[in-house]
């Protein structure tokens, strides 16, 4: 009894794939960074769905143009200030009729109360052509690109999955119809493609998502396609096969599980890539509606200001576009490599 227990103590048991991935991603320093950056985005992105941050983006806070605070306010000329001539107002009885009315009516206007706005000279992050707060529209701004870059790149993943596990798996006349739809989509120049998209779904997030999804699950086909052809004669799908497993769950619960980390890779890829295509179109005017704001519609009116001097909406949203762009990209290569398999010796 003893020498099996101290047998059955020495036998370890073989991590999962998924533990081994965090076990390797766990000693990343720059994935992990980029992970925390990323994931605190995204609760600011959260934030900014549930209404507590930048509700009122829209709303005009401070003068036009309104310097960041460390500047200081600026000059009364430049916020359009007129002098006005000092002395007694001129008697226009002569020759204006309406004159003996306006004390009248300045009674009249007393009874109404209107409230007026101070607004700021100086903002956090400064503001934009209407006074609208850039840091409010950043963070609003981030909402939307980084949500259609999300749904866009689960899109073009599901579609790309999809497909590439029929044609890789059935091959044959399905696999050669496949290839042909492939072939179509990838002969139009991307660009091309998406702008062709544009016309026919119009503006607005979900447009925009179709869009990208649509134009944008090509490369995924490919990889899932192949990763199919290669595990579908592999052992363990025979012997799945010889114990009665249908084709469906021998695709879906046998080969799948085993290239997920090839459809993750490709998603996470692909939510950089399409954030910077949703900026790209929202820059051209077809992406988001006039009545959102996101990272591309900011850079679309800062350079009208930029020609003015006014540089601070797009130093605010290139930065944080820049530090978030950047994150993902470091945090990407770093999940690809810990669920890469041959790095984890199982190929």
């Amino acid at each position: 009894m003893t020498n099996k227990s101290a047998a059955s103590k020495a036998v370890q048991r073989s991590e999962g794939v998924w533990l081994a991935a965090w076990r390797r991603l766990r000693s990343d320093k720059v994935g992990m960074v980029s992970m925390v950056i990323v994931g605190l985005f995204l609760l600011l992105v959260l934030a900014s769905a549930a209404g507590l941050v930048a509700k009122n983006w829209q709303k005009e806070v401070g003068v036009p143009n309104a310097p960041p605070t460390f500047m200081g306010p600026a000059p009364a000329e430049a916020q359009g200030a007129l002098n006005m001539p000092a002395g007694p107002n001129v008697d226009l009885s002569d020759i204006d009729p309406l004159a003996p009315k306006y004390a009248e009516w300045n009674e009249r206007a007393k009874a109404y109360k209107t409230e007026v706005t101070v607004k700021a000279e100086t903002l956090p992050w400064g503001g934009d052509r209407l006074g609208r707060d850039v840091l409010s529209k950043v963070i609003k701004g981030a909402e939307v690109s980084i949500l259609v870059g999300v749904l866009a790149a689960v899109v073009a993943t599901f579609i790309g999955t999809v497909l590439g596990a029929l044609a890789g798996f059935f091959g044959g006349k399905v696999g050669d119809v496949l290839e042909w739809v492939y072939n179509v989509f990838t002969a139009i120049p991307s660009i091309l493609l998406i702008f062709a998209f544009a016309v026919i779904f119009g503006r607005g997030v979900l447009s925009v998502v179709m869009i990208l999804g649509l134009a944008g699950w090509t490369g995924i086909y490919r990889l899932i396609r192949a990763e199919f052809m290669k595990h579908s004669v592999r052992e363990y799908v025979r012997s799945a096969e010889a114990i009665g497993a249908s084709k469906f769950s021998r695709m879906f619960k046998h080969i799948l599980p085993n290239v997920s980390h090839v459809a993750l890779v490709q998603l996470s890829l692909h939510v950089v890539a399409f954030i910077k295509s949703e900026v790209i179109l929202s820059y051209l005017g077809l992406g988001v509606g006039v009545d959102q704001v996101s990272w591309g519609t900011m850079l679309s009116e800062s350079q009208s200001e930029l020609i003015l001097g006014y540089w601070w909406q797009l130093a605010g949203v290139t930065a944080v576009m820049a530090v978030f762009v950047t994150a993902f990209a470091l945090f990407t290569d770093a999940l690809r490599d810990a669920l890469d398999p041959k790095l984890r010796g199982l190929e």
